[in-house]
């Protein structure tokens, strides 16, 4: 008899697990390494990660629709190519999967240890492994409800730091003040600096592919999941060139006292 897995998910579902895997929220985290790397053109090395994740996303839905099942670019390059250099992609693939909940965990951690001192970074990185393990064990269904609940929280907390960074602009340029191409290319930036903040832009993007791995979770996977994966790369990277750009507009270049906590310095600039 042969196993299949039950057809729940939606477009929706599918655009909402993918943003999740990307994290918007990560623009914040990154930000002043790529602002410093670019010379203060962020936006443009996200718009020029975009573009390439585009061709990769398109090759994707491609690869989806030839071969409807799970697997993601295993699957791929073992029908395609050959069987043996599918595991070996296979793999890389589940290191893929494996640092990125790692990152996001010690992120959190970070953060939250820096709001309850008390409390040893360890502790909330245990507890990051506990949630997400549950809500694998409990299934598909609870972790899509989950994921609409993180994703509000997410959006929400990019909301709030786009307004504040609109308002300080406001009152300290006017209106006008919106509208500059700065962010995108100045004095200190190149074609050299902003390729390079890109290539670290991309990292930004990385986990979007894993909508394809709901393939069999899908209904009509041949027309739903090239659909979702387009839009998970054009959404976040919308998400990243708005958040980068506002942001490049409050702090002007890529200078800063500690790059790695710049969005930080700028949330207090902005929120009083």
């Amino acid at each position: 008899m042969t196993t299949t897995l039950t057809r729940t998910l939606k477009l929706p579902s599918l655009v909402l697990f993918g943003l999740a895997y990307l994290t918007p929220i990560i623009v914040l985290g990154i930000f002043g390494i790529i602002a410093e790397t670019t010379g203060g053109a962020a936006p443009a090395a996200y718009l020029v990660a975009l573009v390439a994740m585009l061709f990769t996303a398109h090759s994707y839905g491609r690869m989806a629709v030839a071969h409807p099942v799970a697997g993601s670019a295993y699957t791929y390059v073992r029908r395609s190519i050959d069987p043996r250099v599918g595991f070996l992609v296979g793999w890389a693939v589940l290191l893929d999967y494996l640092f990125l909940p790692m990152v996001i965990w010690l992120i959190g951690g970070s953060y939250l240890t820096a709001q309850f001192p008390g409390i040893p970074i360890g502790v909330w990185v245990v507890g990051f492994i506990v949630i997400t393990t549950l809500l694998n064990i409990l299934g598909i269904k609870v972790a899509d409800k989950a994921n609409y609940v993180l994703m509000a929280f997410q959006l929400l907390v990019l909301v709030f730091f786009v307004a504040l960074a609109i308002g300080n602009v406001v009152s300290a340029n006017g209106a006008g003040g919106l509208a500059s191409g700065q962010p995108f290319f100045n004095d200190t930036a190149s074609f050299t600096t902003i390729s390079a903040g890109a290539a670290i832009a991309a990292y930004s993007f990385l986990g979007f592919d894993a909508v394809t791995t709901l393939t069999e979770e899908t209904i009509n996977p041949r027309r739903t999941v090239p659909r979702a994966i387009m839009l998970v790369a054009l959404i976040g990277g919308g998400i990243f060139v708005a958040v980068s750009y506002v942001t490049q507009l409050v702090h002007p270049g890529g200078v800063f006292d500690d790059s790695a906590s710049a969005a930080s310095a700028i949330a207090l600039q902005i929120g009083g």
